[in-house]
């Protein structure tokens, strides 16, 4: 450009001082003034304060339509999400330090093995072999190492799969659970749980909570609120989960859960369930039987074998299946285990005991027994092998014998002589408890059976069973309520026989006639030593069996004639004594007591009632090859049959009726009674030696040289028994 024309020259001016130097000028730095961050709670939810400048956008690039249509929306997206990653941190620290809380309350795994509220009785027989359980039964302490492999992996396989990998809550089983729950009509939580062994485990806790009566009306509304399903109750319950989880190993946590699970039965834990179902110990358990186990734990009550054998078999079929897939059992062992179904013990097949295991409890106080916080055991007289021969001959009887739909019920009582009771049924369903007793609640007439009490007071004051009685009309006017005319079974009359006769035929006549001359207070007074502890008949039917008794203190009163004349209390307890100790609480409830008759007497009157079977009214109850003796009894109407008998080394009683004292049909105490006793006491003495009976043959009658009128037997004080008694009873009554 030309020079002067004033304008600057387009070429930069020299930028380097003369001398040729290139370095730079260092450029001085203004002081920085330090920024005041904000708080981290205030960027947290409120962010920066100070504004940031915005990057400028590259020229000539623009939103477009698409990009000015979602700007809302991402502002929306990032609000949100803004929001929810906040509060969702919060929440983390909140569960956190809730599952810290429940962790530092958390006790040792010890603790919490046995949560029983009440105690367990375990039953024992004569031989010490376990029969029957009551109350919370527990066996033992079992851990995930001790049980067997089966029960554990069925336990594993069927209630929660993954057990293994989860920290206590599985999603995945939450979300499964609220599919299946949505695809059956009902609500997200109402039905499957998705809960794991953990969630269960903590619910069998209750949260920590521990029953308070003062909090809780009753064990049963705690129960209830520990199994609630709300969804506060679900949230806390994971929260406990996941404590444990923390806490305990996984081993301990399913030791635990097998500890404490209801599995039917009264059973409380594997251990209590293996040796309630199968008699063995939890570590002992095949597939089978650990897949049955397992199997019941989604419904302990409904599922368990006692109940219903075949749909437990089934639902272990199920679980050995599911074992299988999860890589636990192969597929020849399923094939196995599924084709060989676990099956009961002998002492699981009887239920809880029967009658005889209600009847015994019944003995024992409360504390010691229904109601009992301690593990209580007691021995019992009850001989399982007898138990099972009366089943069966009550079962061979009314399948052969009684009509088909009859409503008529029996019971059986066997006992030793020493009123040690052995067997009792206490109704035709025999594998049955907490039922109605017939042996023993029911009350009822004695009819004929009670005459064996009154030939034992006259045999005590000196009569002889060959003494003689007039078989004959005879009538008492009773005070208040007329003339009382007694007739035998028979309507017929047999003239004068001897005392043996008239028991022998089960004469009425004779009977009352030897009652009124030994003095009915007499007849009561021998009757209840021997142990008929009822209020008895006032008039002269007492002798007839009007006054009522049930079948146990019958029975335990023939065993008082069979002892040699000495009273029994009839007994099931032989000792009772807490789990771990040496001595027993509680000693025998029974046993024999003071004499009644002498021994002569009872050895004559053995002699007496061995005719009943041999010749008279009880020949149906004869047993080949041994001698036995009993009576028969049947009652006003038939609405009771008994037939009450023993030999030499049992006593047994029966009764026969129906329950609301509808008569019998074509029924009398030697009639299906003593079948049901021949039937019963066939059984019970197999394999047995044959004993005599401890009876006595009296002495033969001389009569004297010259005998007085219609005087037949040796002069005595039944010489002229039958008509002097007519005279006396005439001559006080006014008859």
């Amino acid at each position: 450009m030309a020079q002067g024309s004033g304008r600057r020259p387009l070429v930069a001016e020299k930028r380097y001082p003369k001398g040729g130097s290139r370095k730079r000028a260092k450029p001085t730095r203004k002081p920085v003034q330090a920024r005041k961050s904000p708080g981290l709670l205030k960027r947290i939810f409120f962010g920066s304060s100070k504004k940031t400048p915005a990057k400028r956008k590259p020229a000539g690039r623009r939103r477009g339509l698409i990009g000015t249509l979602l700007t809302p929306f991402r502002w929306l997206f990032r609000l949100v999400w803004g929001f929810t990653w906040r509060i969702g941190l919060i929440c983390c620290a909140l569960v956190a330090l809730a599952v810290g809380y429940q962790y530092v309350k958390l006790p040792e795994v010890s603790a919490l093995l046995d949560g029983r509220a009440r105690g367990s009785v375990t039953l024992l027989d004569a031989k010490g072999e376990v029969f029957a359980w009551r109350g919370d039964q527990f066996g033992g302490v079992v851990t995930a190492e001790t049980v067997s492999k089966h029960l554990r992996n069925a336990v594993v396989a069927t209630e929660d799969k993954r057990f293994y990998r989860h920290f206590g809550v599985s999603p995945r089983g939450i979300a499964s659970a609220v599919r299946i729950n949505l695809s059956e009509g009902r609500g997200p939580l109402s039905g499957h749980g998705g809960s794991t062994i953990t969630q269960q485990t903590a619910k069998l806790l209750c949260l920590g909570q521990v029953y308070d009566p003062d909090v809780w009306e009753s064990e049963r509304a705690y129960e209830a609120d520990c199994r609630q399903g709300s969804l506060w109750r679900k949230a806390t319950e994971a929260v406990y989960a996941m404590a444990m989880e923390a806490k305990y190993s996984k081993d301990e946590i399913l030791s635990i859960y097998m500890n404490r699970a209801y599995m039917g039965g009264g059973a409380y834990g594997a251990e209590a369930a293996a040796q309630r179902y199968f008699g063995k110990s939890a570590n002992q358990l095949s597939a089978a039987e650990g897949a049955m186990i397992a199997g019941l734990l989604t419904a302990p009550t409904s599922l368990a074998p006692t109940n219903n054998l075949k749909r437990s078999q089934d639902r272990a079929a199920t679980v050995l299946r599911l074992m299988n897939e999860q890589g636990y059992l192969s597929a020849e062992e399923t094939r196995y285990a599924q084709s060989h179904p676990a099956v009961l013990s002998e002492a699981a097949e009887a239920r809880a005991g029967g009658y005889f295991a209600d009847w015994v409890m019944d003995t024992v106080p409360n504390f010691l027994g229904d109601q009992t916080t301690e593990d209580v055991v007691i021995r019992t007289t009850l001989d399982q092998r007898l138990q099972t021969a009366v089943e069966e001959a009550m079962k061979h009887v009314f399948a052969t014998k009684v009509r088909e739909g009859s409503k008529a019920q029996a019971a059986i009582v066997v006992m030793s002589a020493d009123g040690a009771v052995r067997a009792m049924v206490g109704g035709r369903k025999t594998r049955v408890s907490g039922v109605f007793n017939r042996a023993t609640q029911a009350k009822r007439q004695t009819g004929s059976a009670f005459k064996p009490f009154v030939y034992a007071t006259a045999l005590e004051l000196g009569y002889s069973p060959l003494d003689r009685v007039l078989d004959a009309p005879y009538c008492l006017n009773i005070p208040g309520s007329g003339e009382w005319c007694p007739q035998n079974y028979t309507r017929k009359y047999y003239g004068e026989i001897t005392l043996t006769q008239a028991l022998r035929d089960s004469l009425n006549v004779p009977a009352v006639k030897i009652s009124e001359a030994v003095g009915r207070d007499l007849v009561r007074r021998v009757a209840g030593d021997f142990g008929i502890d009822n209020a008895m008949a006032d008039g002269p039917a007492l002798a007839l069996g009007a006054s009522e008794s049930t079948l146990l203190e019958m029975t335990g009163a023939y065993a008082g004639i069979l002892n040699g004349g000495s009273s029994v209390t009839p007994y099931g307890l032989t000792s009772l004594s807490l789990v771990g100790d040496a001595e027993a609480l509680m000693g025998s409830s029974g046993g024999m007591g003071e004499r009644v008759i002498r021994p002569e007497a009872a050895r004559q009157l053995v002699w007496m009632m061995e005719k009943v079977i041999s010749e008279g009214t009880g020949q149906r109850a004869q047993i080949p090859g041994w001698q036995a003796a009993g009576k028969s009894g049947t009652t006003q109407a038939a609405r009771d049959a008994w037939f009450i008998g023993f030999t030499a080394d049992y006593v047994a009683g029966v009764w026969m009726g129906y329950d609301d004292n509808t008569p019998l049909t074509g029924v009398t105490g030697g009639g299906l009674p003593a079948e049901i006793w021949h039937e019963a006491m066939v059984r019970v003495h197999e394999g047995l030696e044959p004993k005599p009976l401890p009876m006595q043959e009296p002495a033969p009658v001389e009569l004297p040289q010259q005998p007085a009128p219609g005087v037949r037997n040796r002069p005595r004080l039944g010489q002229e028994l039958g008509r002097a008694v007519d005279g006396i009873l005439r001559d006080i009554f006014g008859n």
